[in-house]
């Protein structure tokens, strides 16, 4: 019998599963519903906007229709494959500002303020730039600078200065506010995934046994305690038992579907779809957030963008120039965190990340010529959305209201108007007059502020940061507790971005595996 089962191999299921099979005495299973990650352009870089279209590697979901953005559905790519979105994405380092987490500490989530998460960042990152107080330099995370960048991500750090900002060469150093490159989870210009950076390491270990391909139906309960997990893989059904815990790390998306396909969740929408109610836990679903993104895109006169590369020319400059040039870029190559003028305190409440190509519905619309992209997103939306079953069946999506906009201020929208307008003020300055063509989205640059609500309404789109279904707190309500325990029932956490009670301000890929460098010692402790 198998001491822990870990659902999901994604950003946090692979740290859990190095780190709990480390004791040679407990045997760890971990299973994953999609592939290894074999596919060369994981592991390449640049691939990235090659995997756009991969359906195998990745969940495909979409959302319901927004009421707010005109009542498009949302494209949602998260990562289906041996370090799930980890293996997908574009790589940036972030991990947010103190204030961040000593906001969740004050919420409820009591142990997770800024100097209690601090020694986890420095557990996992392996910076080569070396250690210190706020970096790691012998975790398994390798945290690189780019081997490759673009003259127009150069640009857009000058448009920066010139804009009045400061220049900053550590998103997470004693100030995130700046512009500069970003720092990438690469090891020698390949992609280092949660896979490669924790499962690689310990793939032989003999206590540990890793299932891929592997649909998780549901947890079952006996007495009140997980007691295992049936899953379906190669057309066979399995029971698994499990002696101590299981630990759910499906995401933001599938960690809440499974716990109401097992009957912990609103006991209305359980009963609907036909599921026993092992715990009526309202909240499991809600309190949904995610990164809203406008996209400002211009034209190029320089034929230097990204955009008509060949994968041949890509993949040999990669492959056979030991892992240089352009195949190692991440794309999104420079950025920025600015204070807007309705920020309500010192953090930074708008995040920028510019790409030297044309991205028009998340690089699914290829566009003729050569061009540039700014992305604009606000940090703290206030809006909140949820996730809801379509079935009792775990291989039907869940229906995601992620309620964009919909705050009762209309702030969030606010300060959508600001993004776009910060990304119109950044390519307007000298630093882009050699690389300044026509205006592709938005198509003029006069827009009054109502023209720009019409055009956010038209064409914001995710940056894949959705988070919070499964809310940590101390509240009778909360999904988990500050131990990440299932409220109700014993012997089974949540270890994912699910938990988070709020967005941070940055990309949350190292943030959940921070949760889940310090999930391990929690389950560990018993």
């Amino acid at each position: 019998m198998y001491d822990y089962i870990i659902i999901g191999a994604g950003s946090a299921g692979c740290v859990l599963a190095n780190r709990l099979s480390a004791d040679p005495d407990a045997k760890v299973l971990l299973l994953e519903a999609g592939p290894r990650d074999s596919h060369p352009f994981i592991h390449m870089p640049a691939g990235l906007a090659k995997l756009v279209h991969n359906r195998r590697v990745n969940w495909n979901y979409h959302t319901a229709p927004e009421p707010a953005l005109d009542g498009r559905t949302l494209w949602w790519p998260r990562g289906k494959v041996l370090g799930g979105s980890s293996s997908i994405n574009a790589m940036c380092y972030t991990r947010g500002v103190p204030g961040d987490y000593d906001e969740w500490a004050a919420s409820g989530a009591t142990g997770w303020d800024w100097d209690s998460v601090l020694p986890w960042f420095r557990r996992s990152e392996r910076n080569t730039r070396g250690g210190g107080a706020l970096h790691g330099d012998a975790g398994p995370l390798y945290v690189s600078d780019l081997r490759h960048s673009n003259p127009l991500s150069h640009a857009f750090i000058e448009a920066g200065r010139q804009a009045g900002f400061a220049v900053n060469d550590d998103f997470n150093g004693p100030r995130q506010e700046g512009f500069g490159l970003y720092q990438v989870t690469q090891k020698n210009g390949a992609r280092c995934s949660s896979a490669v950076a924790y499962l690689d390491p310990v793939r032989e270990r003999r206590n540990l046994t890793i299932v891929t391909g592997a649909q998780v139906n549901r947890i079952t309960f006996r007495k009140g305690r997980a007691d295992g997990v049936i899953y379906t893989t190669k057309g066979r059904a399995y029971h698994e038992p499990v002696a101590r815990e299981v630990l759910l790390s499906g995401g933001a998306l599938n960690s809440p579907q499974l716990l109401m396909l097992s009957g912990i969740g609103p006991a209305m929408q359980l009963r609907r779809h036909g599921i026993d109610v092992v715990v009526d836990a309202p909240q499991v679903g809600e309190n949904l957030q995610d990164h809203l993104d406008i996209c400002t895109l211009r034209h190029c006169p320089q034929p230097i963008t990204y955009d008509r590369l060949s994968d041949a020319r890509i993949a040999f400059d990669y492959y056979l120039r030991g892992r240089t040039g352009i195949g190692t870029s991440n794309i999104a190559e420079a950025g920025g965190f600015v204070r807007s003028r309705f920020a309500p305190d010192e953090r930074p409440d708008i995040q920028l990340h510019f790409v030297p190509a044309m991205l028009d519905d998340h690089g699914r619309h290829r566009l003729p010529g050569d061009g540039y992209t700014v992305h604009a997103c606000f940090l703290r939306p206030r809006s909140r959305g949820r996730v809801r079953l379509m079935s009792g069946h775990a291989g039907d999506q869940v229906r995601i209201e992620a309620n964009y906009l919909s705050d009762e201020e209309g702030f969030d929208l606010k300060m959508m108007v600001e993004c776009a307008k910060l990304s119109r003020e950044l390519l307007a300055q000298p630093a882009f007059d050699a690389y300044r063509g026509a205006p592709i989205f938005p198509a003029r640059d006069d827009l009054d502020d109502d023209d720009l609500v019409a055009f956010i309404r038209a064409k914001a789109e995710t940056i894949y940061h959705p988070v919070g279904t499964c809310r940590m707190g101390s509240d009778a309500l909360s999904v988990v507790d500050p131990q990440l325990r299932v409220r109700g029932v014993e012997g089974l956490r949540v270890v994912d971005a699910s938990v988070m009670p709020t967005l941070i301000g940055g990309n949350t890929n190292a943030p959940t595996m921070m949760i889940a460098e310090r999930a391990s010692e929690l389950t560990r402790a018993g």
